[in-house]
This record gives structure tokens, C-alpha cells and sequence, in this order.
């Protein structure tokens, strides 16, 4: 691999990594040592993380390419708040679909081994929340169609972006969502307490909450919390004929009908920051940061078991 050509953060980033687990969220930890674990396990690729196609000047496509795991971080949030930006700023898209390059991966979660200051430390976004209750926000509200694609596991943030979206479509054979924060000690951030409610209703919003299991496509279709799973063959044909068919509308009317579902439907944007200040403030607890330590050791935030079975690990400890 040629060093040259990765960022100088990134290269610090290894180098801490290698030396030995960076603390969990800005507390001082004593993990073990994973300077055993394979390089590109800790690197991304150089590449645009999340990818944007104008598939036409109506139908875009927004791509997380973040290998090994889609994690989302700081940068990505930032790099995701530019895209959804430039959504904003073009009158003239109508839908927007958002996937994934990442086999087994929608997106695995937010990270959750970098400096507690390099997320608290953000600049608020266009609506006065930090950038990721705003991003979330934003996408809800947005004139244009969203649509999310989920073909592997969409966890955490990446069921929380997902659950912004006006529609969801999973694979039936490869989707899982889930929301395992509290299985490990923490609270959810980007709004799902105030989506999920919504969306399936407050007993199930509970058990997926709460009881931190994950969903399988077929489930996950039966709660209501994606529109449908379909067969794996056929995910990707169905959503772009739907986005192509979306794109051939009327914008105005597309923006309008939007406007007025919302209303009906969607919770005020006062109550996603607080989701996020809960999610700062648990994670920093020393239950969290103890049952954190045990899913590092195991091996949280690299390729394998623990991020395939995030669920089942939560539920390990004891």
C-alpha cells in the first residue's frame, strides 16, 4: 500500500489503532491489543466514502463505500450533510436513493472506538442541531422522494438514516436491522425513539428499542418498518424502476404530496436532539464503557463474528 496517498488523519489514526485500541469515546480505557488485526481492517479506502451517481437530473443515487463495515463516523457524517446539501439546493431532483457497495453492510453503526471531542465538537447544521440529528432531519424533509435500499445489516445509524427515508426495501434473504444500543449499555442518537413509534407502533417500537434484537428482512416487512422485503435477485431492479418511475412525475406534486404526509406524519425536529445529547451522555457511563471493552476485546468495529452478530454479543454480558 502506498502511505503517500492516504490522508495524514487517516495514516494518525492507524498508527494509534496499531499501537493499541483508541479509547472508547474519549474515556480512558485499558483495552487489549489488536495489533494483530489485519491493516486493511482499519483502513478505508482512499475513495469517496459515500458516493454520489446522477443517474439522471432527477433520480440520484447516494452510495456508502466505507469498507470493511460502512461505519459511519464525523467525516461521514459531514460528507453525507454536503450530499444532502447539494439535494436540497437542486430543484430539479425528484428522487433519491440511497444503498450500499458494501457486501453484508448497509451500514454497520456510527463509530464508536473515535474521540468522544471529534463528535461533540461539530459544528451544528442548518437547523441548529448537531449535524446528525440535522442530517437525519434534513433527509425527512426533503422535497425529493427518498428511498433506502438495504441489503445487509443496517444497525444503529444506519437504522436510524434508513428510518428517515420515506421508504424502505430490504432483501429478504441478506437485510437486518437493528438497533442494539441499549443491548450495549447506550441510547440510540439519530431518532429512532421518536420514528420507530411512529412507524410500527409504540409495543414493537419497544421491542425493537429495548429488547435490541435484530430483524430479518421478512420480519422487518411484517412490523411495517420497510415497505417490503424482496428476494435478494430482485431487490435492485424493483427500487430503480420505482425510483424511474418517481423521476418521470411532476416535482411540484411529487413536493407537495411530501409536504403534506409530513405534517401527518412526522415528529417534530424538537424531539431528535435530544436523542443525540442521551446517546453522548450513556455512552460515556461506566456500564456502557464496560460492556464496550468486552465487545473491542471480542472484535467490535473490525470484519467477523461480533459485527455479523452485534446482537447476539450485546446479549452476552453479563
Amino acid at each position: 500500500m502506498m502511505y503517500s496517498k492516504v490522508k495524514k488523519s487517516v495514516l494518525l489514526a492507524v498508527v494509534a489503532f496499531l499501537q493499541g485500541p483508541p479509547n472508547v469515546f474519549g474515556q480512558e480505557t485499558t483495552l487489549p491489543s489488536v495489533a494483530s488485526a489485519p491493516l486493511a481492517a482499519t483502513l478505508s479506502k482512499t475513495t469517496e466514502k459515500i458516493r454520489l451517481t446522477r443517474k439522471s437530473e432527477a433520480y440520484w443515487e447516494v452510495t456508502f463505500n466505507n469498507p470493511p463495515l460502512n461505519i459511519i463516523g464525523p467525516s461521514e457524517v459531514r460528507e453525507l450533510a454536503k450530499i444532502v446539501g447539494q439535494i436540497e439546493a437542486d430543484g430539479r431532483v425528484k428522487v433519491v436513493v440511497f444503498d450500499s457497495a458494501v457486501p453484508g453492510y448497509f451500514i454497520a453503526h456510527y463509530d464508536l472506538l473515535g474521540p468522544l471531542k471529534d463528535s461533540t465538537g461539530m459544528e451544528p447544521g442548518p437547523t441548529g442541531m448537531h449535524p446528525v440529528p440535522d442530517v437525519m432531519v434534513r433527509i425527512s424533509r426533503l422535497k425529493a422522494a427518498t428511498i433506502v435500499s438495504i441489503r445487509g445489516r443496517a444497525s444503529g445509524i444506519g437504522s436510524e438514516l434508513a428510518l428517515a427515508a420515506d421508504m424502505r426495501f430490504a432483501s429478504r434473504e441478506k437485510a437486518v436491522v437493528s438497533q442494539f444500543e441499549v443491548g450495549a449499555g447506550f441510547v440510540p442518537g439519530g431518532g429512532p425513539m421518536a420514528r420507530l413509534p411512529r412507524l410500527v407502533g409504540r409495543g414493537r417500537a419497544i421491542e425493537m428499542l429495548i429488547g435490541a434484537e435484530g430483524f430479518d428482512g421478512e420480519l422487518a416487512e411484517r412490523y411495517g418498518y420497510v415497505n417490503r422485503a424482496l428476494p435478494d435477485s430482485q431487490l435492485d431492479s424493483f427500487v430503480d424502476a420505482l425510483a424511474t418511475r418517481i423521476a418521470s412525475f411532476d416535482g411540484q406534486a411529487i413536493a407537495d404530496a411530501k409536504t403534506l404526509i409530513n405534517q401527518a406524519s412526522l415528529p417534530p425536529d424538537s424531539e431528535m436532539q435530544p436523542g443525540w445529547d442521551a446517546f453522548i451522555t450513556s455512552v460515556q457511563r461506566p456500564a456502557a464503557q464496560a460492556r464496550l471493552k468486552v465487545l473491542v476485546n471480542e472484535g467490535l468495529q473490525r470484519p467477523g463474528k461480533v459485527e455479523r452478530n452485534l446482537n447476539e454479543y450485546t446479549a452476552k454480558y453479563r
